[in-house]
């Protein structure tokens, strides 16, 4: 089996700590760091409860906390939509264990990481690109090492509650996606309208994990209150976990190539998608549904004689 090196990127987030269950555990990944960003919560809370996710499924994972902010603008969290401790209808506890926390901060593990390598890391970006921008601006001999960049957003389509063209990653720090779009990495972008339009979780199908197993029902905890906005139904967005999938089962997604340009002025975060055969960008433009909740299905049922701490 072949296994892909990678570094993740998140802000967790309920759709970030739902994605992380599935990747951490999944055999094809060799995950060489965690790191976090100031995006749906503030980066102190994102870490604290990606460290408390690494404890409760007892996983050891070196995890190194980033930015505080966007790089030239104060941007909003998500604290509406994941609620104020970021993990939905699930409290984490205030303080946790530490001992996966590094000393460096994200952008020196991520630089430290990519040159341990052989080219080979691929960074995940879920979350606003602050750190990722970061690494390239103060360390642009890096670019060489790093394959491609997976990142999760940007809104070529539009979502409900969110103005046209609009997504909270790329407008949560828009001057930082600007700078990783013109790095001339190979980039896989997965848009907000995969996890909300084609690959959402039902009301039915939620309800349902709650009594698969003890994993299920966590991740049915956090997802409670995380109904997704502007819709008639009531639905789960899995945003980042198509983003993730897309590494590991790439035929479940069709895609075309891109270029894309973002608004850093009049509407910040505003993104102009131009199908091109000869972009840099490849966009991810739809997803086989009945085999993404079938493997999401089978996912959750490897965790049937789990149990958490």
């Amino acid at each position: 089996m072949k296994k892909y090196k990678i570094i993740i990127d998140t802000d967790p987030g309920v759709d970030d700590s739902a994605c992380l269950i599935f990747a951490l555990f999944d055999k094809k990944l060799d995950i060489k760091l965690l790191t976090t960003v100031s995006g749906n919560v503030k980066v102190n809370t994102g870490t604290r409860n990606l460290l408390h996710l690494l404890d409760k499924f007892n996983l050891k994972y070196p995890v190194a906390k980033g930015a505080s902010k966007a790089l030239y603008r104060i941007s909003p969290t998500a604290e509406i939509v994941h609620s104020k401790e970021g993990m939905g209808g699930y409290i984490p506890p205030k303080t946790v264990n530490k001992d996966n926390l590094l000393k460096e901060d994200a952008v020196e593990a991520m630089y430290r990481v990519l040159n341990e390598g052989d080219g080979d890391i691929i960074p995940f970006i879920f979350g606003p690109h602050t750190n990722i921008a970061t690494l390239l601006t103060k360390h642009p001999d890096i670019i060489k090492k790093i394959p491609k960049i997976i990142f999760m957003g940007a809104a070529p389509y539009g979502v409900p509650g969110f103005p046209k063209h609009v997504s909270f990653n790329i407008s949560s720090d828009p001057e930082a996606f600007e700078i990783v779009t013109k790095s001339n990495i190979p980039l896989v972008m997965v848009p907000s309208d995969m996890g909300r339009n084609k690959a959402y979780l039902t009301e039915d199908y939620v309800y349902q994990m709650r009594d698969m197993n003890e994993v299920g029902n966590f991740i049915y905890q956090m997802y409670k209150t995380y109904w997704e906005r502007g819709y008639e139904d009531k639905r789960i967005a899995t945003n980042d976990t198509c983003a993730y999938l897309f590494l590991t089962n790439p035929r479940l997604f069709k895609c075309k190539k891109i270029e894309i340009e973002v608004d850093t002025k009049d509407e910040p975060g505003k993104t102009f998608v131009t199908f091109n055969k000869k972009g840099h960008i490849l966009m991810t433009v739809s997803v086989k549904r009945k085999k993404f909740l079938k493997l999401m299905t089978k996912k959750l049922h490897e965790f049937d004689n789990f149990k958490l701490r």
